[in-house]
């Protein structure tokens, strides 16, 4: 068995509970550039970065995928007041699990389909920093693609200086997480944490299914 030497993992609905708003924030964002949004498209495109996702449902939804850029100043408008009324916490056992793996000599990285101005500020009012809960944070500024391409996660390799990805562990709430995941070639980790149920993240690759993040140190990979 191949202990893993970095975690990977998502931010929104898989390590901080932002009470379901960028959800929100994205599907308005969108029906305000003018297109319709079917619930299996949003779930589909959760976890990507968000101006490719806004572009992608404006072109399943009716609308134009040029104006996805408006879409996406919009999305962020959105997102900023939304976390103004209702900020983002940590999910429970989160933090503590992370600081166990750190503490077995895990290095830990946020990757996430935000833009740093997105990003940094949620970090901020959950209070994690890099050099001391983290090793490394990856945004969608980072990389020429967000998920499901592998990027962020050979980035978050490329900052903690992991050269093996058969010892690197990603996990997610969504469809997008666990498909970059494996086109990292990494161990693949879906949770529970976000808008989708077991079965639903079962049907795509994976290597366990987890109720939180805050279970993974009972891994035998992690232990």
């Amino acid at each position: 068995m191949t202990l893993i030497t970095l975690v990977a993992l998502d931010m929104a609905g898989t390590t901080i509970d932002d009470h379901g708003l960028v959800y929100e924030a994205l599907a308005e964002s969108v029906r305000e550039t003018g297109a319709t949004v079917a619930a299996s498209d949003l779930q589909l495109w959760m976890g990507a970065d968000k101006l490719t996702a806004i572009g992608a449902l404006l072109r399943l939804g009716g609308g134009e995928p040029a104006d996805a850029p408006a879409g996406f100043e919009r999305f962020r408008e959105i997102l900023a007041e939304s976390y103004r009324r209702t900020p983002p916490i940590a999910l429970p056992g989160v933090e503590d699990a992370l600081r166990t793996l750190r503490g077995r000599g895990v290095k830990i990285a946020l990757t996430t389909g935000f833009t740093d101005g997105v990003a940094y500020p949620i970090l901020d009012t959950v209070g994690w920093q890099v050099g001391d809960l983290l090793d490394a944070v990856v945004t969608s500024s980072e990389v020429a693609a967000g998920r499901p391409a592998p990027y962020l996660i050979h980035h978050a390799m490329e900052k903690t200086r992991v050269t093996d990805v058969a010892t690197v562990l990603a996990a997610g709430d969504t469809v997008v997480d666990l498909l970059a995941a494996r086109n990292a070639g990494a161990v693949g980790v879906g949770v529970l944490t976000g808008q989708l149920t077991k079965n639903e993240l079962a049907q795509h690759p994976h290597d366990y299914i987890l109720e939180s993040v805050a279970n993974l140190p009972v891994l035998p990979e992690l232990s």
